[in-house]
């Protein structure tokens, strides 16, 4: 690794990568997809005009399509410290989700016990929910309906010798607390239960290591990471062993993941994911220089940078949020990065959440609302009209101080 200790990062630099940024919007709606960098764009762009056909390897073609899938398979599985053969890219992750709940289904029995997070989009809830049709009970773990969050002592009470699968959340796409993944992963493994993790609010903010978190399965949307419309399931090795072939018969002797993956590749997608990589190589070298030794651990470097930006948007987004009157903010108060991240969730008694979105949206800030597939979370918290929820502020490391006072000023002006 270079010797060179950068300052900070380069806003400037980032915001350079993504075309669309310079559009006249403050996007402040980065939880339900991020902006994508020119890396993905010429990679989806070269797939769909020199290699658009059947991976075939005795084709000059097919072996150059080919080639960029693998590149890019092989990069995200990297990137998460993962090996490849427990990795697939499907359409989504609540796709992937209800591939894999019917993939475990065979192994649990009458009377088992799956945990549920009341904190959790419903990716990781109505996938296990409906197993309970066959006798499988669904165990709810609730969270505090002042703070949000979850508490590992609840879980303690929760555990015991019929549960099998624990599944949670790493952070909440509402409430935004990072969940401790590796102890509760521990936790679970302490009974002989595994766990399902549900990234998609994490993976954008902060670099994934399946590894350390000791992860049975974990799933994230890669169009949340920079990238196209993709979800990624990481299986590990051992976890594979209680699954069945969801793919065609004469896969059943075949444990890796892709036995979880019932449908073919979306070819340019899955090509153009390696832009992600790219990106992060791209702000890696920029800041750092060198090269480290792996995908991994450059952008455990990048994520660093990432994550010191975040936190000063989320510090001036929840003080700017709390000095306005009648705003309750949901989860943590404070904008600390090792305890929340800049996904922030509000809510303002006597007005809705759609008429200040909408109002935001006059001011060319682009947020959204409503309850973003989370409305357990959203009702347990005593918001009453739950489709209307709250208003969503989900900024990246791309995002701007100015961005957050100019949102902050608006709403100064909504709400009086």
């Amino acid at each position: 690794m270079s010797s060179r200790t950068p300052d900070g990062l380069d806003v400037e630099f980032c915001r350079s990568q993504f075309p669309e940024i310079g559009n006249g919007w403050a996007y402040l709606d980065n939880a339900g997809g991020s902006y994508v960098p020119s890396s993905v764009v010429s990679r989806m762009v070269a797939f769909l005009t020199e290699s658009k056909n059947q991976p075939w390897r005795h084709t000059a073609p097919g072996k150059l399509s080919g080639e960029r899938m693998d590149a890019a398979h092989a990069a995200i599985a990297e990137l998460i410290n993962a090996e490849r053969d427990e990795v697939i890219l499907g359409p989504s992750t609540t796709a992937n989700m209800f591939t894999l709940a019917q993939a475990l289904r065979p192994m649990l029995q009458p009377g088992d016990e799956i945990i549920v997070s009341q904190q959790d989009h419903e990716a990781n809830r109505g996938a296990w929910v409906r197993l309970a049709e066959f006798g499988i009970t669904i165990v709810e773990w609730p969270i505090d309906p002042v703070t949000g969050l979850l508490s590992t002592e609840v879980l303690q009470g929760l555990l015991n010798a019929r549960t099998r699968l624990v599944c949670f959340t790493h952070a909440s796409n509402i409430v935004a607390a990072i969940n401790p993944a590796a102890e509760i992963a521990r936790m679970a493994h302490g009974v002989g239960a595994m766990v399902v993790v549900d990234g998609v609010a994490y993976a954008g903010h902060a670099l994934v290591d399946v590894k350390a978190l000791d992860a049975d399965f974990y799933l994230f949307s890669l169009y949340k990471v920079y990238g196209p419309h993709q979800g990624v399931l990481y299986a590990s090795r051992a976890a594979l062993r209680h699954t069945r072939n969801q793919r065609h018969f004469f896969y059943d002797g075949n444990f890796t993941a892709t036995r979880l993956h019932p449908a073919g590749n979306q070819y340019e997608s899955v090509a153009a994911s390696q832009g992600v990589a790219d990106y992060f190589d791209a702000v890696y070298a920029h800041h750092f220089g060198g090269n480290e030794p792996s995908l991994h651990e450059r952008a455990k470097q990048v994520f660093s940078l990432f994550a010191d930006q975040e936190q000063a948007l989320g510090n001036a987004l929840i003080d700017g949020l709390r000095a306005l009157p009648g705003v309750r903010v949901l989860g943590p108060q404070t904008g600390d990065r090792n305890v929340r991240m800049p996904t922030v969730a509000f809510h303002v008694p006597g007005r809705t959440s759609k008429s200040i979105a909408e109002a935001l949206g006059s001011a060319k800030c682009l947020a959204g609302s409503g309850h973003f597939y989370a409305p357990h979370c959203v009702a347990a918290q005593g918001i009453a009209d739950v489709d209307d929820g709250v208003v969503r502020i989900s900024m990246l490391h791309y995002n701007t101080l100015a961005e957050v006072q100019g949102v902050l000023t608006a709403l100064r002006g909504i709400l009086g």
